[in-house]
């Protein structure tokens, strides 16, 4: 039995499934998944959990390169900026699109994680890094 790191059966197979630039969400619980994207809902009740707890969780366990979330949320839920801003380090590439461009990208992404979070605009795009585990020789 796995005793560490991602036990939920279907999010540890789609980090296993992400390659280098590969993207995914994690969303709040009003987000309107698109017909057709794999979604994990990893919601149990309002808040529970939130985006920065599942993004922690990635961080630990997934290479991530870049970050985008909506302009909005900048603008609506600036804490929320904050925490993701904390979680996954300030030294992260973050940009900054319109809601609705993120909601368009979002059919296009590998899945979709459906999180509890009743915050406004908390939807973050994750785009899959190489991680620091490859070998560049460098001259």
């Amino acid at each position: 039995m796995q005793v560490g790191g991602v036990l939920n059966r279907d999010l540890a197979r789609i980090i296993a499934r992400m390659g280098h630039q590969d993207e995914l969400i994690v969303c709040d619980a009003g987000f309107a998944i698109p017909d057709g994207v794999e979604t994990v809902d990893l919601a149990l009740t309002k808040d529970k959990p939130r985006v920065p707890e599942v993004l922690a969780v990635l961080k630990a366990n997934f290479a991530v390169e870049k970050v985008i979330v909506a302009e909005e949320t900048g603008l609506h839920s600036p804490s929320m900026l904050r925490e993701i801003r904390d979680v996954l380090g300030k030294e992260m590439p973050l940009e900054t699109v319109p809601h609705a461009a993120l909601k368009a990208r979002s059919r296009g992404v590998k899945a979709i994680l459906r999180t509890g979070d009743f915050t406004a605009y908390t939807n973050v795009l994750l785009v899959s890094g190489a991680g620091p585990g490859w070998l560049v020789e460098k001259p």
